[in-house]
């Protein structure tokens, strides 16, 4: 496992609510990252799909390592905006982001959310945010 994969992995064993729902990085590179989580009734609604608060959480906090690896310092999550395609049903929540642009203070990235089930892959949503390097203050 390459340093950038370690520190990731890390960075999620860190995040007690990740912890709580089963997340796990499963790549992350410069500038690009691929979170998953396995589907169980828990994380429904009342019609059977993935509840959308699991669809954002899982699209923000791939943005988030995105953008956080494109730009190499700590950061958090800025803004974003998530559009909802079909209903959210299968075994397991890929969501897979990347930066478009990475400057010294903020990332815009893009997450596409799919839906695993046995026919293959279903894409369920799609995310765009800015993240925003914390200041030094503002860093643990």
């Amino acid at each position: 496992m390459d340093a950038l994969m370690e520190l990731g992995q890390r960075v999620l064993a860190q995040q007690p609510f990740s912890t709580l729902l089963g997340t796990r990085l499963t790549r992350l590179e410069k500038g690009e990252a691929e979170l998953e989580l396995p589907l169980r009734a828990e994380l429904s609604q009342q019609h059977g799909f993935a509840h959308g608060g699991v669809l954002s959480y899982l699209a923000d906090n791939a943005l988030t390592f995105a953008g956080g690896s494109a730009m190499d310092v700590p950061v958090v999550t800025s803004e974003f905006k998530i559009n909802y395609i079909r209903p959210a049903l299968g075994s397991r929540l890929i969501a897979r982001a990347r930066a478009l642009h990475a400057g010294r203070r903020q990332s815009v990235c893009h997450c596409d959310i799919v839906a695993l089930t046995d026919e293959g892959e279903t894409l369920v949503a799609v995310a765009q945010g800015t993240i925003a390097a914390m200041s030094k203050r503002e860093t643990p």
